[in-house]
């Protein structure tokens, strides 16, 4: 953990030095006209609602990092599909119109054809086989992967269990998908999900979801149940159905070239602040997988326990063969094999 009082002395002594220096610059003539460094401003952008643990840990990092760094780095928060969808997001942190977001792992497919095999349904036992991949080898895959594309990967959050949720329909087995419209994100890997229900899928941006699902253009969406309660589903839905089908990654990402504009020790600061709010981010969506349940059944919410085999058999004989290619021969076996 960081501490604030002994990163404020450092910086302290560092700003005297940094005084001197430029005094001796100054007297002699400075070639380059340097006066010290730059102050560098990130736009972190997401699509999830401000109540939602990642976008209240966008905003304690914002607010930690102009504090600890005396406002060389600041970050400006724009979560809730300020600035666009979550594949806007991820292109414009690509070509630096953004500089920083947080998403699935699935929908850096684009980029990254290989990562999507981290937000693939039932590849995850639990979240400690989840947290073990992403500290280990396999992270550090991911990351390296990542910057061939011109982004750098700064740590993943558990963004939660995705389950199903319905408007009109009680879902218990996998069959009973059949012909229902399900919103899913914008990645092949969810839409080639919902087509191995025997359900139609309806790729549509996050911002765009409440409304799709209150003019029942679609009659199903998926996500983690913290995600469903912030995003006031429970208005719209009346059916959550534990399916459990995938535990998501939340990548946070910056643009490479915005990286490098900041001080290596301001790095060590980003980077210390996000450590600890992950972990504050990770227990707080945990607390709240827990206790959610009973809270969306006192709001009306029928929650149904479903045959889970039933989404997994359907799944699983579909989804390894065909994205084999793409996340690279072996590669599903060799996660597994985590313990």
């Amino acid at each position: 953990m960081v501490n604030p009082g002994g990163i404020m002395k450092k910086l302290f002594c560092a700003v005297l030095s940094l005084l001197a220096l430029c005094t001796i610059a100054t007297a002699a003539g400075s070639k380059d006209g340097s006066t010290g460094s730059q102050k560098v401003t990130i736009k972190w952008a997401s699509v999830h609602p401000p109540a939602h643990p990642a976008s209240q840990t966008m905003m304690r990092v914002a607010e930690e990092v102009s504090k600890q760094t005396n406002g060389r780095v600041e970050i400006k928060g724009f979560p809730g599909g300020q600035l666009g969808g979550s594949m806007d997001l991820i292109q414009g942190t690509q070509t630096g119109i953004v500089d920083m977001v947080s998403e699935g792992a699935a929908n850096f497919g684009q980029y990254v054809p290989s990562v999507t095999i981290a937000e693939a349904p039932y590849i995850w036992r639990n979240i400690d086989h989840f947290e073990k991949a992403l500290n280990g080898p396999f992270g550090q895959k991911i990351s390296e992967e990542l910057a061939g594309s011109g982004m750098r990967l700064l740590g993943a959050m558990y963004y939660g269990t995705r389950h199903l949720s319905t408007s009109k329909k009680e879902v218990r087995k996998v069959s009973d998908c059949a012909g229902m419209k399900i919103r899913v994100p914008e990645n092949d890997i969810f839409v080639a999900m919902a087509h191995s229900w025997g359900s139609n899928s309806r790729p549509i941006t996050f911002s765009e979801l409440y409304i799709a699902l209150q003019y029942n253009i679609v009659d199903a969406q998926e996500n983690p149940l913290p995600t469903f309660a912030s995003a006031k589903f429970s208005e719209v839905q009346k059916y959550v159905i534990l399916t459990g089908h995938v535990m998501t990654p939340l990548l946070i990402v910056i643009n490479e070239n915005t990286w490098q504009k900041i001080d290596p020790a301001d790095r060590n600061i980003v980077q210390a602040s996000l450590a600890k709010n992950i972990e504050w981010q990770n227990g707080e969506i945990i607390k709240q997988e827990n206790e959610l349940i009973a809270t969306l059944k006192s709001q009306g919410i029928t929650v149904i326990t479903p045959d889970v085999e039933s989404f997994r058999v359907a799944t699983l004989k579909t989804l390894p063969p065909m994205f084999e290619a793409k996340w690279g021969k072996g590669t599903w076996e060799s996660i597994q094999s985590i313990q």
